[in-house]
């Protein structure tokens, strides 16, 4: 790639205007609809990391106040101050001043809002109403459950998705062409599986695959990430079904030590590769049905290199178990 640059790519190819942002299209329309009217009520989106909910915030103040989107807009992350203090003194003298500009109001937006304490949610919900001809809020969350109803019936609610992979493969084929990079087909599969609509985490995954080569394959999207090739997992559930427990065991760990995957890491991977393999529905239900048990097990904190032995035991048995019956039949 030349001499590499230092920036994060996330922060480089961050969308400036709508017409950049990918994938929400029916949300967009809504929004950018409320800042041409240069009116919107307040605002909660909901939905899983590296989707766009920040970037559209951020968008939206651009395009509302051009120039002065500075002095109009106020950022927070709710997970470093979540206290009731932040509201009742960072939020409130923000929102009481009037907005610079021809705009009646100002943007006040609360990033991860779902780790706000209830007492400072209690207090927001108060300064919502308070201040609602000064400012308007944007609420960003991952878990709008988390949100207290009174806030939640306050806003117009967002319920933001991952992108999909049409939309995926269009930012791949930008950051490519942009950085001068070669990538085959199977690379980007491999990045829409790892990120799963991600885009903070495609872009992360890509810049580390450019600093080892501008040739980017499947292999390095996978090494980059610290993941076992599909094909390598597909080869340990095969020998747990077909061959000798203990090959499966051995190759398992090998492929944790290699790529120094964690129990969890080996498990969601284990429960993906499931679904390919050339057994009966009901042998596959019975397998996902023991990762669950398992990944619980180690979240608990039980010995990661045992449960994944107990759960390629476990799935030899149910396989044995149905050659087993086939063959008494």
């Amino acid at each position: 790639m030349g001499e590499f640059e230092t920036m994060i790519w996330t922060e480089k190819y961050r969308p400036k205007t709508f017409s950049e942002v990918k994938g929400q299209k029916h949300i967009i329309k809504r929004v950018k609809a409320f800042v041409e009217q240069k009116n919107m009520p307040h605002l909660l989106f909901a939905g899983p990391a590296g989707v766009g909910k920040s970037t559209l915030a951020l968008v939206a103040a651009r395009e509302l106040f051009k120039e002065k989107w500075r002095e109009n807009f106020l950022e927070l992350n709710a997970s470093d101050e979540r206290g009731i203090d932040v509201v009742r003194i960072k939020v409130k003298d923000f929102a009481r001043t009037k907005a610079i500009g021809d705009v009646p109001f100002k943007i006040i937006f609360l990033d991860e809002s779902d780790a706000l304490t209830k007492e400072a949610q209690q207090a927001l919900r108060r300064t919502m109403e308070n201040y609602t001809k000064t400012c308007r809020f944007i609420l960003s969350c991952n878990f709008a459950s988390k949100i207290i109803d009174p806030i939640q019936s306050r806003c117009v609610v967002f319920k933001f998705k991952p992108l999909a992979k049409e939309e995926i493969s269009e930012l791949i084929d930008l950051i490519s062409k942009s950085e001068k990079l070669s990538i085959t087909k199977d690379a980007k599969d491999a990045i829409f599986d790892v990120s799963k609509g991600d885009v903070r985490r495609l872009e992360n995954i890509m810049q580390s695959a450019a600093s080892i080569s501008n040739e980017i394959t499947d292999k390095v999207i996978y090494s980059v990430s610290s993941q076992a090739l599909p094909n390598e997992i597909k080869e340990i559930l095969n020998a747990a079904i077909t061959k000798d427990f203990l090959d499966a065991r051995k190759m398992a760990f090998e492929v944790m030590l290699k790529n120094g995957l964690s129990g969890l890491d080996i498990i969601k991977q284990v429960q993906d590769s499931i679904w390919q393999l050339n057994i009966e529905n009901l042998k596959k239900l019975e397998m996902i049905k023991i990762c669950g048990d398992i990944e619980f097990r180690m979240v608990e904190g039980s010995d990661e290199f045992i449960q994944v032995e107990a759960l390629l035991a476990s799935i030899s048995l149910i396989a044995k178990k149905g050659f087993q019956s086939a063959r008494t039949a």
